[in-house]
């Protein structure tokens, strides 16, 4: 092949990496190459194991390691044969004058940090695993790019040797360019773990600068419309869920099917029975706790059937046969589970473009973090809705007091309020959504919709009286007037629960009891933009 200008030959390498997945190989290719190896530690212990010539850095730099391997390749003889520009006659002439010889690969990759901090090591330990040569090594290569190719992962090492082959031990700019990005990105997400890490031990939730980085897990067909270029990436503290779940099943999840499955998997960790969300657009349109998942699917599903079509079904439990088979006569999109058993897994795979995702776990829904939402120009960051309601925090607001079941209820339905668009209100009938009125600009409109959903639902059912009748009520913020909730009254509700703090309270409590309505104050608002 002709020589281009840009190629540049591989004399000499470092290789310093905690990751020896396919090290052996790797050194071999590069000594049969004609390449010198410069390395360090383990790394040159693993690759002399597997018969490969290696010059050790203290040799080449003259100075030894010192203060606990701290100071290795932090010498002018190393950073000096990665940063000295070829073709530029004075970095040249100093090179020569100090005996400092081109280094043309770097393969670098850093100390665990992120795994020691995720396996829980102490503050001591895991100041320890933050690598300083192996960052300085990597950002020096891939400055100097137009000369040194920089490798940070050993997935690269195919593409390397692919390219050292055809091009006669040469690589070519284009590779090194894509790598020095690659290597940069690496650097940069490295950094932004020790930010975060440090911002956590001094309890700094919002630290004056907020870095976080993320890696891409998928290149998806297109984002929320089909004029949109999308990619998934995983990042942050680890959850169970839709970024750590594996696809046992299924089409190719699209950017929608992504967003919609968290929100299902996020709302039926809430509860402690066994219990199915079936989410639709990012809202819910059924959620049910029962005896087992089967009967808990049967009751989310008959709250709005129709708008469950081609919906995400999340449960809380490993799936069984028995729901599945359930499952299984919806058109459904997704199903998300934290595992399910063979028999369920069989009757599944009748359904080969349904998605079925398994996460080992449940999220805690108690459990701290943060969220983001994107700006123009900005991000909004704020704690995760990590809020619980109890029985013991309500207070009764009305003469009548909540019967038990009533509460039983209240409780279910203000969990499930959280996840709902604002405005919300959400009926529940035994422990299963009955109508759900989201996302509305008023709250009585959300009142109403609600209570057409559930009139629907019954009808369609067959059922001589609106679901709504004997339901209860839950609202995620507060009733600015009595309206929503006499809409409730009208529709049937018997009970109601909302955070409270209106001006107005004293006008609502009033409806209430002239409604003969029991009403209980939360406390806590859960508006869901």
């Amino acid at each position: 092949m002709t020589k281009n200008a840009e190629h540049r030959t591989i004399t000499r390498a470092l290789i310093s990496v905690s990751d020896k997945s396919g090290l052996a190989d790797f050194g071999k290719f590069l000594s049969q190459a004609g390449v010198e190896i410069l390395s360090t530690g383990g790394t040159a212990k693993a690759l002399r194991d597997a018969g490969v010539t290696v010059k050790d850095v203290s040799e080449h730099t003259q100075f030894p390691e010192m203060l606990d391997g701290r100071v290795k390749t932090l010498h002018p003889r190393v950073h000096g044969g990665i940063l000295g520009m070829r073709d530029n006659p004075a970095h040249r002439d100093a090179m020569e004058a100090h005996d400092i010889r081109p280094i043309d690969l770097v393969v670098v990759n850093l100390y665990p940090f992120e795994h020691t901090v995720a396996a829980g090591g102490d503050f001591e330990t895991c100041i320890e695993n933050i690598d300083i040569g192996g960052p300085a090594l990597i950002r020096a290569a891939a400055k100097n790019h137009r000369d040194v190719a920089v490798l940070v992962e050993s997935a690269d090492y195919p593409a390397l040797m692919d390219e050292m082959s055809e091009l006669n031990g040469a690589t070519s700019g284009a590779l090194r360019r894509r790598l020095a990005a690659k290597a940069y990105a690496r650097t940069g997400a490295y950094d932004s773990a020790i930010a975060s890490w440090f911002a956590g031990q001094e309890g700094d939730n919002f630290p004056e600068r907020l870095t976080f980085s993320a890696e891409r897990r998928q290149m998806l067909r297109y984002g929320e419309n089909p004029h949109l270029a999308a990619a998934f990436y995983a990042g942050g503290a680890a959850r169970p869920g839709v970024a750590a779940a594996e696809q046992v099943q299924g089409k190719e999840l699209s950017y929608n099917n992504l967003n919609d499955t968290d929100a299902a998997f996020e709302l039926v960790a809430e509860f402690d029975d066994p219990a199915i969300a079936i989410i639709k657009h990012a809202n819910p349109c059924g959620a049910a706790r029962g005896g087992d998942l089967k009967e808990a699917y049967l009751k989310a599903l008959a709250s709005d059937p129709v708008s469950a079509f081609g919906g995400i079904v999340a449960a809380n439990r490993p799936l069984d046969e028995a729901v599945a088979e359930e499952i299984a006569k919806l058109f459904a999109e997704v199903v998300i589970a934290p595992a399910a058993d063979a028999a369920a897994l069989e009757v599944l795979s009748a359904k080969k473009n349904l998605r079925v995702l398994l996460c080992g776990a449940m999220p805690d829904p108690a459990a701290p973090g943060m969220t983001m939402r994107k700006l123009s120009g900005g991000y909004l960051a704020q704690q995760r809705d990590n809020g619980r309601v109890e029985v013991k925090n309500l207070k009764t607001v009305s003469k009548r007091a909540p019967s038990e079941a009533e509460l039983d209820d209240l409780i279910f339905a203000f969990r499930v309020c959280k996840h709902v668009k604002s405005n919300a209100i959400i009926y529940v009938k035994d422990g299963a959504t009955v109508g759900v009125g989201a996302g509305q600009m008023s709250r009585v409109d959300s009142s109403r919709i609600a209570a057409w959903k559930a009139a629907e639902a019954a009808e369609a059912a067959g059922e001589k009286q609106s679901r709504a009748i004997g339901s209860v009520v839950a609202s995620d913020a507060f009733f600015p007037f009595a309206d929503g909730l006499l809409a409730a009254a009208e529709a049937g509700a018997t009970a109601i629960i909302q955070p409270g703090g209106s001006m107005r309270d004293e006008e609502v409590i009033a409806a209430a009891d002239e409604n003969n309505l029991a009403m209980v104050f939360t406390g806590m608002r859960h508006f869901r933009h």
